[in-house]
């Protein structure tokens, strides 16, 4: 079975148990950040491993589901949990869940991530605003033979994040009293932390946060033409010269106080929305 019918075959189930009204608005919940999907209203939940072709996360913290209600009153579909390249799937099953978005109806989706700061101005809890990336994983989702039913053989990425959208969160963000920050997001595969030369190379080709996910996602979002807002919380500091040891409960601890800010500013955001 070819990627489009699996996407089909996912789309007609996810049809029937929540109906076939468009879905406008999709987030992608990273880790630490699943306390978002407990404030969506009329929800409903569908584990990954109910929905055809859907893989299920083995990532700490990630509940493995779609959340399926409104959020400020506009339909929505929250992927609470994330696959990553390091659990040992393909581009191809990381990436699904946004292609399947798109078959429901999604326009615009968020995408969220906990990540380490290398910017000396950010501090632990802090949120971005993704204004670009550096694909430093090695991998791409496109990669193959294309099926134009998805998407155009060579999608431009010259705007990959909507800058429109950046402005209009950050002054929201600016209304709610939360500071954020506009900066470059790396991605490397993981599961391990980053060296001290790491960070200072990552930092040196312009970087300021680095994480283990996302940018498969916003490439495929890309791809099918989803409009994309990626939000990172910073939750552990990368100065190489101060470089501390970390601890994955730290991480989920402070993305865990962190998400009340990025539940408002997405709210705040989609009620300015049209």
């Amino acid at each position: 079975m070819d990627l489009f019918s699996k996407i089909q075959e996912a789309f007609k189930y996810l049809k029937k148990e929540v109906g076939s009204k468009k879905i406008p608005n999709g987030i992608i919940l990273g880790t630490g950040l699943g306390g978002f999907a407990k404030k969506i209203k009329n929800k409903k939940c569908i584990p990954f491993n109910q929905i055809p072709h859907f893989c299920s996360s083995t990532t700490i913290s990630h509940e493995g589901q779609l959340v399926f209600g409104t959020i400020s009153g506009k339909p929505a579909v929250a992927m609470e949990g994330r696959l990553h390249y390091y659990e040992g799937f393909t581009t191809d099953e990381i990436t699904f869940p946004v292609r399947v978005m798109k078959a429901l109806g999604v326009k615009l989706i968020f995408v969220s991530n906990a990540c380490g700061g290398m910017n000396p101005q950010y501090s632990l809890g802090d949120i971005m605003f993704i204004d670009d990336h550096i694909n430093l994983m090695g991998i791409n989702p496109l990669i193959g033979k294309n099926d134009d039913r998805l998407g155009p053989r060579f999608p431009d990425m010259v705007e990959p994040y909507d800058q429109k959208k950046i402005t209009l969160g950050q002054n929201v963000a600016l209304k709610l009293g939360i500071k954020t920050h506009k900066g470059v997001y790396a991605g490397v595969t993981g599961p391990n932390l980053e060296t001290r030369a790491e960070y200072r190379f990552l930092r040196t080709i312009g970087a300021d946060v680095v994480g283990m996910s996302t940018i498969p996602e916003v490439i495929v979002a890309v791809h099918c033409g989803i409009k994309v807002v990626g939000l990172s919380i910073i939750t552990d500091i990368c100065l190489p010269d101060a470089l501390k040891p970390v601890s994955i409960p730290e991480i989920i601890a402070i993305a865990n106080k962190a998400e009340p800010k990025l539940n408002l500013i997405v709210h705040e955001m989609l009620k300015e929305i049209k």
